[in-house]
């Protein structure tokens, strides 16, 4: 039986959420060059594929977090992922800005919870880490208990997972980079000449492709 990881990450492929172009990198809005472009709101656009994902989340979450009363979505990227799995768990769901809004009460935390309420936040993905835990903390200055997150994919970076570590968060997500470089080399998406190119970016993505600039 396929796993869970490989089955998400040949899902992300099949329906281009995820591009991979070894010999000619997209360009982050942070400047950096990159071989992969995750684009997880395209899932929204395949109905059996949306549900198969928030089904797998609101299943981990039951399983990781049975204590779990309110679910919480990082906007704009997880604000349409989480809405469902809190649908799916028949929970409240609320969803973090990325800073207070700048007219109105200038909340950075949009819907109702109770004080000291048990929170697990969604994501679409995981990069360096700062904006997901950027909310976890807007959600714990709120008055709300984290007890993780569940994510779509990760890049699986070095520097995501120390911050992970260093901020005492529970992450957990249904793929990885590291699987979905493996499944499209499988499939033909990719050579085995890209293998040493987009093992390369994953370990320095800061710096890759500007060598000599």
């Amino acid at each position: 039986m396929e796993s869970i990881e490989r089955e998400v990450a040949k899902s992300l492929l099949d329906i281009k959420a995820v591009l991979l172009s070894p010999e000619k990198p997209f360009t982050w809005a942070s400047g950096w060059l990159s071989p992969i472009y995750c684009d997880n709101r395209r899932i929204l656009s395949y109905p059996e594929l949306r549900e198969k994902i928030c089904s797998r989340m609101a299943e981990i979450i039951s399983m990781k977090f049975p204590d779990v009363e309110v679910i919480a979505g990082v906007a704009t990227g997880a604000i349409a992922h989480g809405m469902l799995v809190a649908h799916i768990l028949k929970k409240p769901f609320i969803y973090v800005r990325p800073k207070p809004k700048d007219h109105g009460t200038g909340a950075r935390i949009e819907g109702h919870f109770t004080e000291g309420a048990k929170a697990v936040v969604v994501e679409d993905l995981i990069s360096t880490g700062q904006s997901s835990l950027s909310a976890t903390d807007a959600l714990i200055k709120g008055g709300l208990q984290v007890l993780g997150m569940t994510a779509i994919f990760s890049y699986n970076f070095n520097v995501a997972r120390r911050a992970f570590e260093v901020a005492d968060v529970e992450l957990y997500t249904l793929t990885n980079y590291d699987t979905l470089v493996e499944v499209a080399l499988e499939t033909g998406y990719i050579k085995d000449s890209d293998l040493e190119l987009l093992k390369e970016w994953r370990f320095s993505p800061s710096t890759w492709g500007k060598t000599g600039e």
